[in-house]
């Protein structure tokens, strides 16, 4: 399991990095929402992914902590995934005012 989402996270952040650095404006906010994807993975992961466990201890007595799963990543992750979309949403409105001001979608503003 580890290792499927190690190589997921290390996919996502290659793919983010390789469409930032691309010339069309599109490409780079695609680029940036796999990159947003890679890092809350990560994060996630981070929580020790647990199946079937209750995020919440009881009280009193000794608690195991290891049997319990980390609800902090997980508040974490959603929390950025609300703030990636809403940066999403703003790039995607300044991309199409900069297309129709400039008539061209690449990040430089130069035709190719």
């Amino acid at each position: 399991m580890e290792l499927i989402l190690s190589a997921a996270i290390g996919i996502l952040a290659a793919s983010g990095i390789w469409l930032i650095l691309r010339p069309r404006t599109f490409q780079v906010i695609i680029g940036l929402c796999l990159l947003s994807y890679a890092v809350n993975l990560f994060i996630f992961s981070m929580g020790r992914v647990m199946l079937g466990v209750p995020p919440i201890m009881p009280r009193g007595g000794f608690v195991d902590p290891t049997a319990y799963a980390d609800p902090l990543p997980q508040a974490l992750v959603l929390t950025a995934i609300v703030i990636s979309f809403a940066t999403t949403a703003l790039f995607l409105v300044v991309m199409i005012a900069s297309r129709g001001l400039t008539g061209t979608d690449h990040v430089d503003g130069a035709d190719r």
